[in-house]
């Protein structure tokens, strides 16, 4: 693994923040605004990103899009979105934070409804070793979070973009106060493989990892693993704290006014260009 040298990317997409509505913005974020209208096209544009790519890979069947469409969940209405967006404006990749504050249990999250939680051997592991996250989380005072609807269009795949969004994910975690999480991350695209490789790890029940599974709903292998956003791996700890700098120049957008800050109004902010990454030798020979 090659660390220092530049990607030798020549153009960057752009990052732009969704805030789940009426939730609390931090005021770190100077580029925040109030637009329903461009909350709602950027939300459905990403949603339609998302159920392209996901019906290409064989992840979703047609009938499980909307008319127009867009691969929608019901998580999608509570939670952060990062969308890497072009020199056009056009969304061409994204995920999903959900930080999750307060009473959590296992049935408040999406991965209750895994193939892994139906398995008759792994199933109370999985909610077990979930809920032991979560306690985990309260005791250190931090949130607990999923990370999920992770999408990058085909070109922009094994490249600094999806490493971006994946380190960016533990960047806004540390801006919201710190957590504790999991993410189903599927092994197509070698997807659990960059989380794994910046800090994801194997959940754990009464010391046994929980193991890789088929999902014939998704039509591939996936993974439940754990992350903590106090610790990314050690090669890419040092970007992880130059993107939680950088997310405080991005554009965030709320459909409404958050209930426990005030949202500054500017005209038109536009999005801040992403810092340039190390050379990690393993994105690129992911195409293998």
């Amino acid at each position: 693994m090659t660390l220092w040298q530049s990607f030798g990317d020549h153009v960057h997409d752009e990052l732009v923040l969704l805030a789940p509505e009426g939730r609390y913005i931090p005021e770190s974020f100077t580029r925040r605004r109030i637009d329903r209208g461009e909350y709602a096209r950027r939300l459905i544009e990403a949603q339609r990103v998302r159920g392209r790519i996901y019906l290409t890979d064989g992840a979703v069947k047609s009938e499980q899009l909307t008319a127009d469409g867009r691969h929608v969940q019901r998580a999608d209405f509570d939670s952060w979105h990062l969308l890497a967006v072009d020199e056009d404006g056009d969304v061409r990749g994204c995920a999903r934070y959900r930080h999750l504050t307060g009473k959590v249990g296992f049935d408040d999250l999406g991965v209750r409804d895994s193939w892994l939680a139906r398995c008759a051997q792994w199933g109370l592991s999985l909610k077990a070793a979930v809920e032991s996250e979560i306690v985990l989380a309260r005791q250190r005072g931090m949130a607990f979070a999923e990370v999920g609807g992770w999408a990058i269009v085909p070109e922009k795949r094994y490249t600094t973009e999806a490493l971006r969004i994946a380190m960016a994910t533990y960047s806004l975690a540390r801006i919201l106060g710190g957590c504790v999480g999991v993410s189903t991350a599927t092994e197509r695209h070698r997807s659990s493989t960059i989380l794994r490789r910046i800090g994801g790890r194997p959940l754990e029940c009464g010391g046994t990892k929980l193991p890789p599974y088929y999902d014939p709903q998704y039509g591939c292998r996936m993974e439940v693993l754990r992350f903590d956003s106090s610790s990314p791996d050690a090669s890419c700890r040092r970007w992880v704290e130059q993107l939680s700098e950088r997310l405080a120049e991005v554009s965030v957008v709320a459909a409404r006014e958050p209930a426990e800050s005030h949202c500054a109004q500017s005209p038109r902010p536009m999005p801040a260009p992403w810092p340039s990454l190390p050379r990690l030798r393993w994105v690129t020979e992911a195409r293998m």
